[in-house]
């Protein structure tokens, strides 16, 4: 059953047009991640959805009885009622349900009333506050307020800050349980276990459908069924999550390339006929005339934009950073006691902990904007400094983006000087554009301002306070690319798991209590030695005790199984499928072409045809999967072999 059917939704600010033509249908359970480079129109598509912005042009249709909600990245929360009530306040529909049974029930002891008549109302009542999602709502939203870390919910809304509003805003949408759900970056703030807890609740818990704006690819690749790239205005569906995605865009990208290369090739040689045959114009020539023509005339695909990010660093001394016997005390609270670190060259620190265990107050002090309660920092003698606050502060939103960069005329980008308009370029930023005020650009755009004026300056040692929060999936590409090649160090406070798994090489839990551990690895290595830890700690018998002991080995110490060589009949296979993939991904865009066709919903029999091509897509998207998959497998074996 289709919960939302968007049919040519078109969407332009001004002269720059950021929806050409978006055709979509989320059908009910759907979970659907949207990816895109910041700006190119994944927020608007969001608050169309959701009725709080118009399109120019095109249909919007919804299901009877369907509800729609947005998690925006800013929320507006009203600032005089608390964190607990805004999150209840989801619940109106339930609690009028809930206080008409109880009215029913109250009115069934009084033996004057028509008590037949009252049990039948009463049952009718039961089944409402059942389909509403039963009897015990209220103790689910408390448990989600609680997991999502809203410490003290009676605190008022205008007291919160930006993360904590966030956290109260999902909280509320999570509690609704809205038909839809459209969540635009909905992990922004989180730490990584809330994350975890989030993973789990929209997987197993949350009944409506899913639209999730996310650069978290750990998230998009766990929760997504079916994954929405939005280029130049419009929509390209792929079957799975993150890493699904990625594959099948690469491939997409190596076919367009394929038909180019054959295009380029058509027209040389067409050229060389048309160039030896002076009668080539004659009659019996002008369709082949008419076909090169025709190629010509084609557009050739079209490189993708991505942000080209590189750190000069200067040379750094033999000390970097000493940190020394540390203790940092925040209103009352031990947040690290007794921390020694030292930081050499060339090492990345991923950060990570619950929220308020102290991530952002420890890069504070190496700073020296914190003082210690004990121990100290060492800075290197010629150790240089760059900072990436949270909040990406220090822009005036009323000054340009070029304006931003200062009073500087040129930048120096890897020993070369380029004028600030260049670099600014590499940012994504065209020269139009960078003419553009502050606040009128989105929150990654804003991000990638703030990096640019972050790596205009010459530095051996990055302090990044949650650097991925806003940025596109091409440009943290582009980032983390950027910090691998850096020559210097870097401390980078995270929840970025796939971020954290590209980029550290070591990780400084915030345990809690005080307690703060450097371990050697990135996350996953991080996360498989506490796992292995706690079960340890469980002292549980037989097998959870050999899993332990599995899990404690490193990761060199195990042996995968020699790959099997491919056969003739599984090489002629493996050279079928992309292109029995492609054809099944045309049939699938078909389904949604037609499921998005207002006139679908209206000829006779439109139900049993929307079910039927509802499963005609889900088939579809399974077999995809499956081949994928298989391809995977074979590809696989076959570079091994």
């Amino acid at each position: 059953m289709s919960v939302v059917d968007a049919t040519g939704i078109e969407k332009s600010y001004g002269a720059r047009q950021v929806l050409a033509g978006v055709d979509l249908t989320i059908a009910a359970q759907d979970r659907v991640g949207l990816v895109g480079r910041n700006g190119c129109g994944k927020s608007t598509l969001g608050r169309i959805l959701a009725g709080l912005e118009q399109p120019d042009g095109g249909t919007l249709s919804r299901g009877r009885g369907t509800t729609v909600e947005l998690l925006a990245q800013d929320p507006q929360l009203p600032a005089n009622e608390s964190a607990r009530d805004i999150v209840l306040s989801s619940l109106a529909v339930w609690n009028r349900a809930r206080e008409r049974y109880d009215a029913l029930t109250s009115r069934l002891s009084d033996a004057g009333e028509n008590t037949h008549t009252l049990a039948d109302q009463q049952a009718e009542a039961a089944e409402e506050l059942e389909r509403l999602g039963g009897w015990n709502r209220l103790h689910e939203a408390e448990a989600v307020i609680t997991s999502l870390g809203i410490e003290d919910p009676s605190r008022l809304a205008g007291t919160l800050s930006g993360g904590e509003r966030r956290r109260v805003a999902l909280a509320r949408v999570l509690v609704g349980s809205p038909s839809l759900a459209v969540l635009d970056e909905p992990t922004n703030h989180l730490d990584v276990e809330t994350i975890e807890w989030l993973e789990e609740y929209l997987l197993h818990r949350f009944r409506g459908a899913l639209l999730l704006i996310t650069h978290d690819r750990y998230v998009l690749d766990r929760v997504a069924s079916r994954t929405l790239d939005i280029e130049d205005g419009r929509l390209t569906a792929y079957a799975g999550g993150y890493a699904s995605y990625l594959e099948a865009r690469a491939e997409r990208a190596a076919h367009a390339e394929r038909a180019e290369r054959n295009r380029q090739n058509f027209l040389r040689r067409e050229l060389e006929w048309l160039r030896r045959q002076p009668k080539a114009r004659g009659t019996k020539s002008k369709a082949r005339v008419a076909r090169a023509e025709d190629a010509r005339d084609q557009r050739g695909p079209q490189a993708e934009r991505t942000a080209d990010l590189q750190l000069s660093a200067v040379r750094q001394g033999k000390t970097v950073l000493d940190i020394d016997s540390l203790t940092l005390e925040r209103g009352g609270a031990t947040l690290v006691e007794g921390l020694d670190l030292q930081l050499s060259a060339g090492q990345r620190v991923g950060v990570i902990g619950p929220n308020g265990t102290g991530k952002t107050t420890l890069l504070l002090g190496i700073l020296g904007q914190f003082e210690p309660a004990a121990g100290s920092f060492h800075p290197g003698k010629n150790t240089r400094m760059g900072y990436l606050d949270q909040q990406r502060s220090g822009l005036d939103p009323d000054a340009s983006v070029l304006e931003s960069l200062g009073d500087r005329s040129d930048v120096l980008v890897g020993g070369q000087r380029m004028s600030v308009g260049a670099y600014l370029e590499r940012f994504l930023f065209e020269r139009k554009e960078q003419r553009v005020a502050v606040g009128s650009l989105s929150g990654g755009e804003r991000a990638r301002v703030c990096l640019a004026r972050l790596l205009a300056d010459e530095v051996n040692l990055v302090l990044l306070d949650e650097p991925t929060n806003d940025l596109d999936t091409s440009t943290l590409g582009a980032l983390e690319m950027m910090l691998t090649d850096f020559a210097g160090s870097a401390v980078i406070v995270s929840h970025d798991r796939w971020f954290l798994d590209r980029v550290a090489t070591s990780i400084l839990a915030f345990e809690g209590d005080g307690r703060v551990e450097l371990h050697a690895g990135n996350y996953s290595d991080y996360r498989e030695r506490a796992m292995a830890r706690r079960l340890r700690d469980t002292k549980t018998p037989g097998v959870e005790r050999e899993a332990a002991r599995d899990l404690a080995k490193p990761a060199r110490s195990e042996q995968a199984p020699r790959a099997k060589k491919l056969s003739y009949n599984e090489r002629r296979e493996l050279d079928g499928l992309l292109d029995k993939i492609a054809g099944l991904e045309e049939e699938a865009s078909a389904a949604e072409v037609e499921l998005a066709d207002p006139n679908t919903y209206q000829a006779d029999g439109s139900a049993e045809r929307v079910a039927e091509l509802t499963a005609i897509r889900e088939d579809l998207f399974a077999q995809i999967e499956a081949l994928t998959g298989r391809w995977e497998e074979l590809e696989e074996r076959a570079q091994a072999g």
